[in-house]
């Protein structure tokens, strides 16, 4: 809204300083400020708020050291992210950008799942929240909606570049040609960034039109399966990551922060070209929403690291998994979240593993084994000894250099 306002104030009246609204650095490192402001200076009245309705979590007895201390901890303090974030980009970004109204729907939709699962939880006095098919299904329409809107949508298009031969054409033509003048009109793609390959692409098609060129038309069944597996299974991964004071939110700031990084420059004519990576026009307005994000994060952090004033609830964790995984279609990113989100894959492999064999050992040996002393992976650590803010830190350090990785593989090809 303000950025509309300083638009027409600079139209009109050409009002000092409104120039800078023009600008995705000005506007994401104000969306910041005003998202840090918000999650901590009013995260302190919403924690008061949980604690007046008496919405304290509910500890089940897990053997683990300083357990039964967290006992009465507010949940539910994901809506403290979920509006540090809204705010500021609800302020700050164009609205009509079709990035940043499915990212606004992504919030709303995973943040009704995860304070659903949260109400029954607290005030159905069921502890198992909403039932797993239910979350299913709100994952699958979510990647529904992802997936149909980032293949019709006329606005979600890529520009490659001119063959060389027609780029020194145009430069003999044109000695004084920008850069923009290099690149094919925009086109409707299902290309993607795929590390470790030629040119770092991949077309969703060509799973297909192997089979016959025709089949080219259903190409967006394809991609809208990998739109809601990707997003059921980061979501999920977020969900398992918050366990202990700090982790989901610490880790989940540094891959959004990163993917924060893909977006400018794939929105970056120029940066895009020099760095080689798929132009991506107008994605890079998720920068705002992106920074957005980072700052209700590390905001959150002010009261979730240990030993935690609150907790995010599946209100949260449900919300940041889906917001990552959005983000990194939308940027086409999606094949880097093994590595990036790294953090998450090995929580729910742990799971997996964990469940797997259990069921595997009880059917052949009349008794179930365990890989790990429990699941997910965090709390192997913890049953280990380590101190859960140790835990915390170091998987921090960790998701910094799948971080770092991530990034270089961009130029691995």
């Amino acid at each position: 809204m303000l950025y509309y306002l300083f638009e027409y104030l600079e139209k009109q009246f050409q009002f000092p300083g409104a120039t800078l609204f023009g600008f995705i650095t000005f506007r994401a490192a104000l969306a910041m400020i005003l998202s840090l402001l918000i999650s901590t200076i009013y995260g302190k009245r919403i924690i008061r708020f949980l604690q007046r309705k008496q919405l304290g979590e509910t500890i089940r007895d897990l053997g683990l050291k300083g357990q039964a201390e967290k006992a009465g901890t507010p949940t539910m303090g994901g809506i403290i992210i979920i509006l540090a974030t809204l705010i500021p980009v609800l302020l700050l970004s164009k609205l009509e950008n079709i990035y940043i109204i499915l990212l606004i729907i992504t919030t709303l939709w995973m943040g009704v799942i995860g304070f659903i699962d949260d109400y029954i939880k607290k005030f159905k006095n069921n502890k198992e929240g909403l039932k797993g098919r239910f979350k299913v299904i709100g994952q699958v329409g979510l990647g529904l909606i992802v997936g149909l809107t980032l293949y019709f949508h006329k606005d979600v298009v890529i520009k490659e570049k001119l063959p060389i031969a027609e780029q020194q054409q145009i430069l003999k033509a044109n000695p004084e040609a920008t850069e923009s003048a290099f690149f094919k009109p925009e086109q409707k793609s299902t290309k993607t960034t795929i590390p470790f390959v030629k040119k770092n692409e991949f077309d969703y098609a060509d799973l297909i039109t192997w089979i016959h060129p025709n089949l080219q038309k259903y190409a967006w069944v394809i991609f809208v399966i990998i739109a809601i597996f990707i997003i059921t299974a980061v979501s999920n991964g977020a969900n398992l990551t918050d366990g202990i004071d700090g982790l989901a939110a610490g880790t989940s700031a540094i891959i959004v922060l990163t993917l924060g990084i893909f977006a400018w420059v794939s929105g970056n004519i120029i940066f895009s070209d020099y760095l080689n990576i798929m132009y991506i026009p107008r994605v890079e307005e998720i920068t705002i929403y992106i920074a957005a994000f980072v700052g209700a994060l590390i905001g959150f952090l002010w009261y979730n690291t240990y030993p935690a004033q609150v907790f995010m609830g599946d209100t949260g964790s449900l919300t940041i998994g889906g917001i990552i995984a959005v983000i990194a279609i939308a940027v086409r990113k999606e094949w880097l979240i093994p590595v990036l989100c790294g953090i998450f894959l090995a929580e729910n492999l742990s799971v997996v593993m964990q469940v797997s064999w259990f069921k595997y050992t009880k059917k052949k040996y009349g008794e179930g084994r365990r890989i790990f002393k429990m699941s997910p992976l965090h709390h192997h650590y913890q049953k280990l000894g380590y101190h859960e803010s140790k835990i915390s830190t170091r998987f921090w350090i960790i998701g910094i250099l799948l971080a770092i990785l991530s990034i270089v593989t961009l130029k691995i090809r």
